[in-house]
């Protein structure tokens, strides 16, 4: 019972998404439920409450907020992570997304698949910048690292 079952973003007050910013998150939600690690580790002796979780994923205060609940509702943990380790590698991502789909349009494979191994490269980067930013909070493993920072750099989209 370490995951999640239900994932809400708070993207209220973004602009819309373009089509593949939301594809991108379509993706990344669907794979996530489909699959996914996730922990809440003992903390100052606490008792952590069992999953499956509910994760409400929001910025506010220019602060990554993780609000996690059990499947009754009841509060599990809240995180708030700074997003300035994020800064750069979304911004990275986002740029070679960019390309990416650009050169899904008009170059030859050879080339397109040269862009998406840069892409895989940076959305490993921030897969493991998130990891590192929720030890001792949450533990994940690779695969749901890499699903929450495609959603992460879809709120930061408008952030």
């Amino acid at each position: 019972m370490t995951r999640i079952s239900r994932i809400e973003l708070d993207d209220r007050n973004l602009p819309p998404p373009t089509p593949e910013i939301e594809q991108e998150r379509k993706v990344a939600i669907f794979d996530l439920l489909e699959n996914n690690s996730f922990t809440l580790p003992q903390r100052e002796g606490r008792v952590v409450p069992d999953g499956p979780y509910h994760l409400h994923l929001s910025i506010r205060d220019k602060r990554l907020v993780f609000d996690v609940a059990t499947e009754a509702e009841e509060k599990a943990a809240e995180f708030h992570l700074s997003l300035g380790p994020f800064k750069q590698v979304v911004k990275d991502y986002f740029q070679i997304c960019e390309s990416y789909f650009d050169a899904v349009k008009s170059l030859p494979p050879s080339q397109i698949e040269t862009i998406d191994m840069a892409r895989r490269g940076i959305h490993n980067e921030g897969s493991r910048v998130l990891q590192e930013r929720l030890e001792g909070k949450a533990d994940i493993d690779s695969d749901t690292a890499r699903r929450l920072f495609t959603l992460i750099c879809v709120l930061h989209f408008g952030g």
